[in-house]
């Protein structure tokens, strides 16, 4: 079957740490590295689409076999016509190389490294069209590796998109199933932003039926705007709808909400300064 923006096969490449998207936020193909094939991650978003998600962090890295399998991947996408057999025509782009996968790629224990085969590969293939993305939670921000990791890829232009999906501990409690402090939230993304271009990544859904309430969505933009006011170098927001089932618990109390609820919610965001990409059920809004 071929690819698009609602089937996201992480097998379609039949390898361990390595597939392909068709995605709604790079607009063309993003190939996919794979940290956490245990399916662990240390947060659980209740809108995670990975089947048998665990708590946990990312096992052992098998580091060559990561090189390996990219290499051979990259041959089949850029000489070959992996393209023509799995893109729609209008998605036959490479984008971005993604550390995403089925975890917070960051828990890895050889994130480093992971980050400097993907990056020595990129430079050795004259990639500079292409861009190197982590997708993270940002809770490793203080492990120096991670550091490492970004600062690496900052020298190579590299971007982070950092989750943030509620303005309050409460509200990321219920979300990320994690009571992560407004304090932390805000460190830890003024540090990353502090060393590699960084997008706020925000996935938003009504409940129940029930959109996110006012109280909800002026703290998540309080929360932005006092990262402005702190001179936060944050690049801009990618909002989001659903557009695929959750494989958690909750799926059955979680429903799209309208473009034009996504629209409303993107103005505010820009009325605060940010540029904002929005992206509905069918793709990108604006």
């Amino acid at each position: 079957m071929a690819l698009s923006t609602n089937n996201h096969d992480r097998d379609n490449a039949g390898l361990t740490h390595v597939y392909s998207v068709v995605s709604r936020r790079s607009r063309g193909v993003s190939i996919g590295i794979n940290l956490n094939t245990n399916n662990a991650c240390n947060w659980r978003c209740v809108y995670c689409q990975v089947e048998g998600l665990v708590k946990g962090a990312a096992p052992t890295l098998d580091v060559e076999l990561l090189r390996a399998e990219l290499n051979g991947f990259l041959d089949q996408v850029l000489d070959g016509d992996w393209m023509q057999e799995n893109a729609p025509p209008e998605a036959r782009r490479l984008n971005d190389i993604a550390f995403s996968g089925n975890g917070e790629a960051t828990t890895c224990p050889q994130f480093l490294e992971a980050i400097q085969v993907v990056d020595g590969i990129m430079d050795e293939r004259s990639m500079g069209d292409v861009k190197l993305v982590l997708i993270t939670n940002g809770s490793m921000l203080h492990k120096e590796s991670v550091q490492a990791g970004l600062s690496r890829m900052a020298k190579s232009n590299g971007e982070v998109w950092f989750k943030l999906d509620g303005g309050t501990e409460a509200e990321r409690l219920a979300i990320n199933s994690l009571a992560v402090p407004d304090s932390r939230v805000r460190k830890n993304l003024a540090q990353c932003a502090g060393l590699v271009s960084t997008r706020i990544q925000t996935c938003m859904f009504a409940r129940h039926g029930a959109a996110p309430n006012e109280a909800s969505t002026q703290a998540y933009l309080d929360l932005l705007k006092a990262q402005l006011d702190s001179q936060v170098p944050i690049k801009d927001v990618m909002l989001y709808g659903l557009a695929r089932p959750s494989a958690q618990a909750e799926a059955s109390e979680l429903s799209a909400l309208s473009d034009e609820w996504l629209g409303a919610m993107a103005d505010r965001i820009k009325g605060l300064g940010l540029a904002v990409t929005t992206y509905g059920a069918n793709g990108m809004l604006s």
